[in-house]
């Protein structure tokens, strides 16, 4: 089956000693990695891993990191432990490069070691986290991609993800909803879940309470879920976060109408181990859900577990060809 893609993120982080990490522990299912052959030499050499340059169609093999070097970053302008314009700047070209390469085909889908958005937004880009990128890379209308986080026995996806809350209240639409929830059922199919079972989330404190707290749900999730189950989407909803989340939690994944509403129980249940799923894009992509962690970069004592939880997540099966999408 094709291979994954896994690129470095920040070089200044942790994200090229993990990279190899994975890719050591993984031996014949390893991923293609794509970075900076400069960047990863003293790593591959730690990790007893020979570099060799990526052939599409090439096999895992014991000892080796097949390599895509994109030669994005000047071996002067590696600085270790430190948040920089032209580590944010790699970061994305290493991103677009394997999202590219994986579009072509030759590849099963991308995950992504960890980022600094403000290296990123140092470098003049901007980034919100991978959604819009993957997005513009794969020319998809940005209202049509959307974060699903992956971890602690949870699947929620976000509706509305890193802006300012007042904003994301204003953007909640019935059919910014319902695309959200058409995505998701889509990547949960992929998976290979047959018949998914999607709960949804009210907006305010129990979805409204019948108006007494707002008519938001009556306004926007209500007829969302309505327009879900038109389409085929067992979905159910909308029900307030802490009642479907501090039930029987009898859903495949659940529908968050702001960031913090899905972010906060994954992170309490999964920690470091979280993985976020890009989708809606068709390009299979997925990244770690915690940052570089550029106080330890370098030292050696990073732990590869989240981006090997990532990559086992967008493994192709015979049931689940390509992964999440």
């Amino acid at each position: 089956m094709p291979r994954l893609l896994l690129t470095t993120g920040d070089p200044n982080g942790i994200g090229p000693e993990i990279a190899l990490a994975a890719v050591a522990e993984l031996d014949d299912r390893a991923p293609v990695v794509v970075g900076d052959r400069h960047v990863l030499e003293p790593y591959a050499e730690r990790a007893g891993l020979a570099l060799r340059t990526a052939q599409p169609g090439a096999v895992a093999e014991h000892g080796v990191c097949d390599l895509v070097d994109v030669d994005a970053l000047a071996p002067g302008d590696l600085a270790v432990g430190q948040v920089t314009a032209a580590a944010g700047a790699a970061t994305i070209a290493y991103a677009a490069a394997a999202v590219r390469l994986a579009m072509d085909g030759d590849y099963a889908g991308v995950v992504a070691c960890p980022h600094s958005e403000t290296a990123v937004h140092r470098a003049g880009i901007a980034f919100s986290g991978y959604p819009p990128l993957i997005a513009e890379l794969t020319g998809t209308r940005l209202e049509k991609v959307f974060l699903m986080l992956v971890g602690g026995g949870l699947r929620i996806a976000h509706v509305t993800l890193h802006e300012r809350l007042t904003n994301s209240l204003v953007r909640l639409t019935p059919q910014l909803v319902v695309d959200a929830g058409l995505a998701l059922h889509r990547a949960l199919r992929a998976a290979g879940i047959a018949d998914p079972r999607i709960g949804v989330f009210g907006i305010n404190p129990h979805a409204g309470e019948d108006g007494l707290f707002g008519d938001d749900d009556e306004l926007v999730t209500e007829p969302a879920v309505a327009a879900l189950l038109e389409h085929g989407v067992t979905a159910e909803g909308p029900v307030g976060a802490d009642i479907l989340l501090g039930g029987i939690r009898d859903h495949d994944a659940y529908l968050a109408m702001y960031h913090d509403q899905g972010h906060i129980p994954v992170k309490v249940l999964a920690g470091r181990s979280a993985a976020a799923v890009t989708i809606g894009a068709g390009a299979p992509f997925a990244s770690v859900g915690h940052g570089p962690a550029f106080d330890i970069a370098g030292q050696g004592s990073a732990d590869p577990s989240a981006v090997l939880a990532a990559l086992r997540l967008l493994t192709p099966t015979p049931t689940a060809q390509g992964g999440l999408r």
